[in-house]
């Protein structure tokens, strides 16, 4: 390696170190603000804290590479240039693609290396950040309740004025409201003197034991004009046991769909497999649905008839099928096919909705598979946008380095979220919804190195004040 190359890579590995450190210091804090209902409160040891972010924390670096390496480029090639020192290169015969030679062979390696993370470290960190919350819940199920206040746990509204024992399960002064299902605007209250919080770590049931409490129940008469007189039914206990389930436990989340589904949690070759599972169910389910929707409506599937067959079948029958029926077995007939049509109708509905659920679980899992390349790319694809970029703005520090860096990123993710929500819903191919944002880029990147390259400017500002010019000389000609 040339003194040179080592120049380079060591002034572009100390500031893409700098700056990935705070970026990713940045996104930590973020990821504490989302879940800071989660945590905050619920009595849990520092050592639990520090195992739940450490398990967060690879799936923040999609996100924080491609910046850093942007930035760093920017700021890299732009400190070079303001300093003359590409213009001592290229007055030696150095031009810009020999000075990004070295670094990028180090960008592509980098490249390469975030793709086994994402496709190794990111799945198994994804399997324990959903786990260990889950475990968290079990081992400590007081975390669900905090004090003084009415925590939703599943379908109950629970307030406890003090929470007591070696895990915080002892609690006394519980009052509870009880979500009603119906809809019907009924409430239930049920206040306790004290009760205990009972979990294990091979069930999946949360256990509340009350003790000496009562319990209340508004009634909802059939009658409008009684529902005036509020009735309710109200009933003591000596022990009452309220069972919980724990997924309950674990409802704040960024994106739902990472605990719903298994898609983040998979490698590419575990993708594949689930992919060709998923492939076959779906058309099983297509296939199964149309023949069962033909052996419904009658219509044979076997039996193939000829012209003649069927003009001669044609003939038999009167022009009006029902005037061969009286007007009962008409009214009969017509009920039978109106509800056989509306049976159908709902049937056809229902599979819809199904089919549709299982496209979208599949568009998920390809979505999945495709980020695991498309990260490897946006590295690459960055540096050569921020390089180019810098040697020409000729900017380095953090002020308009920054500006560009932000706006590109913003650009890119927007895009790219674009892209998936489209694909999610089957607007497009998972394929392009997941390359989009690297599609619409690249030629960025392209015109960026071709710019730098042939020392042309960002903006050729001849062109775009030439025609503003011509219009002013024709509004107010000099006067001679």
């Amino acid at each position: 390696m040339k003194i040179l190359d080592k120049y380079l890579l060591k002034t572009f590995l100390i500031t893409f170190t700098t700056v990935f450190v705070i970026l990713f210091f940045i996104f930590i804090l973020q990821t504490v603000w989302l879940f800071i209902a989660e945590l905050a409160g619920k009595d849990l040891d520092m050592s639990l804290i520090i195992k739940f972010l450490l398990f967060s924390m690879p799936r923040i670096i999609p996100l924080v590479l491609p910046l850093s390496i942007l930035l760093a480029s920017i700021m890299t090639f732009g400190n070079l240039a303001e300093n003359y020192e590409f213009a001592a290169m290229k007055s030696s015969g150095i031009s810009l693609q020999r000075a990004m030679r070295g670094l990028t062979v180090f960008i592509l390696l980098l490249s390469i290396v975030a793709f086994f993370f994402a496709n190794n470290v990111i799945p198994f960190a994804e399997y324990k950040f959903i786990n260990f919350r889950k475990n968290i819940a079990q081992v400590k199920p007081a975390m669900a309740i905090t004090e003084g206040q009415f925590s939703d746990v599943g379908l109950y509204n629970i307030k406890v004025n003090k929470k007591s024992g070696a895990n915080g399960n002892i609690l006394t002064g519980i009052t509870i409201h009880k979500k009603s299902n119906i809809g019907d605007g009924s409430k239930t209250v049920i206040k306790a003197k004290d009760g205990e919080l009972i979990s294990s770590e091979e069930s999946s049931i949360l256990q509340l034991v009350l003790n000496d409490g009562n319990y209340y129940e508004d009634l909802v008469p059939k009658k409008y004009e009684d529902r005036n007189k509020l009735p309710f039914a109200k009933s003591a206990f000596k022990k009452y046991t309220i069972n919980i389930d724990l997924s309950q436990l674990n409802k704040v989340d960024i994106d739902d769909q990472n605990i719903d589904n298994t898609n983040t949690m998979l490698t590419v070759n575990e993708l594949k497999y689930t992919l060709d599972s998923l492939d076959k169910n779906f058309k099983t389910e297509i296939i199964s649905f149309s023949e069962n929707i033909n052996l419904r409506t009658g219509i044979p599937q076997n039996n193939v008839y000829t012209d003649k067959q069927l003009k001669k079948a044609h003939k038999k029958l009167p022009s009006n099928i029902l005037s061969l029926y009286t007007t009962e077995q008409k009214s009969e007939i017509l009920k039978i096919a109106s509800s056989n049509v509306t049976s159908t109708g709902y049937s056809i509905d229902a599979t819809k909705v199904n089919l549709d659920n299982k496209q979208k679980n599949i568009n998920n899992h390809l979505l999945a598979f495709y980020d695991k390349f498309v990260i490897a790319f946006a590295c690459f694809m960055m540096f050569f946008i921020g390089a180019p970029l810098g040697a020409i703005i000729r900017k380095g520090g953090l002020g308009l380095p920054i500006i560009f860096a932000v706006l590109i990123f913003i650009s890119y993710h927007f895009i790219n979220t674009f892209g998936k929500k489209i694909a999610q819903e089957n607007g497009i191919s998972p394929f392009m919804g997941s390359w989009m944002s690297s599609f619409i880029l690249s030629p960025l990147a392209i015109l960026l190195t071709y710019r730098a390259t042939n020392d042309i400017g960002l903006i050729n500002m001849e062109v775009v004040l030439a025609p503003i010019q011509k219009i002013f000389k024709k509004l107010f000609p000099s006067k001679k």
